[in-house]
């Protein structure tokens, strides 16, 4: 099981105290890792590291602060250790119908998903790039796979996220830094849980939508991410790997 440990790795992860980000986060616990959770809301971070044990810590950082991206790397390294991985999770959403959405709203909707996430990999980048190795994943979606009806502005912003990926996978990976995204289908999670299964009637398209006939699971993102960072995935870089069920490839 030594090709899927994540023994002596330090994980970065936003939107690290609910949904998939604390998913991830107890699943790279349970696989060796030390992680940093990282989100605007002190107090779902508190719980998450009260949950997660003495391998979790917390910063409380805005992620379209881009300035502060380096400082907060260099504190986690500081006080935690050397940062290995860093999942970009953290993001909002949008359901506007794409004529009425604002160009503010697209811009929020980049401020978060991309720049936020360009600042932070660039950040570790620099420090990743002199010990030749290290792990950046993007939570993309199936919106950025195919169209979405309501989300246009959050689908702007997913699929800008996989050509920035995609860059940084070729530009890194001489120097050891690997860079692949996760793109989830219809997952349960408190958000959905809310928009989703108290609708029955749309609850109803989606499994029918879904080959496999189910939502997925919070932990079945965790999975994937864990897989990407590890040694088995050690050849694996500039990859977009759907976690939907089938959704992406069925009729």
């Amino acid at each position: 099981m030594k090709n899927f440990s994540l023994k002596n790795e330090v994980a970065l992860i936003t939107g690290g105290g609910t949904g998939l980000g604390l998913a991830m986060a107890r699943s790279f616990v349970e696989a060796g890792a030390r992680v940093v959770l990282v989100g605007r809301r002190k107090e779902p971070l508190k719980a998450a590291c009260a949950e997660l044990g003495a391998a979790a810590a917390y910063r409380s950082h805005d992620v379209a602060d881009f300035a502060q991206a380096p400082a907060l790397l260099a504190d986690v390294e500081k006080t935690v250790g050397p940062v290995s991985i860093l999942i970009n999770n953290a993001g909002v959403h949008l359901k506007k119908p794409v004529a009425d959405v604002t160009e503010n709203e697209i811009g929020y909707q980049m401020d978060i998903h991309v720049l936020g996430a360009h600042a932070l990999s660039r950040a570790a980048y620099a420090l990743m790039k002199p010990r030749g190795q290290g792990s950046i994943i993007f939570i993309a979606s199936m919106a950025s796979l195919f169209g979405v009806p309501l989300v246009g502005a959050y689908a702007a912003a997913k699929s800008a996220l996989l050509g920035l990926m995609r860059t940084m996978a070729v530009e890194w990976a001489p120097q050891g830094v690997r860079v692949n995204a996760i793109a989830p289908g219809w997952i349960e999670t408190d958000i959905t849980r809310g928009a989703v299964l108290s609708d029955k009637a749309r609850l109803a398209r989606i499994i029918q939508r879904t080959p496999m006939g189910r939502m997925g699971q919070p932990e079945d993102v965790a999975g994937a991410a864990v897989f990407l960072c590890s040694p088995a995935a050690k050849f694996i870089t500039g990859v977009v790997l759907p976690v939907d069920g089938g959704v992406s490839i069925g009729f």
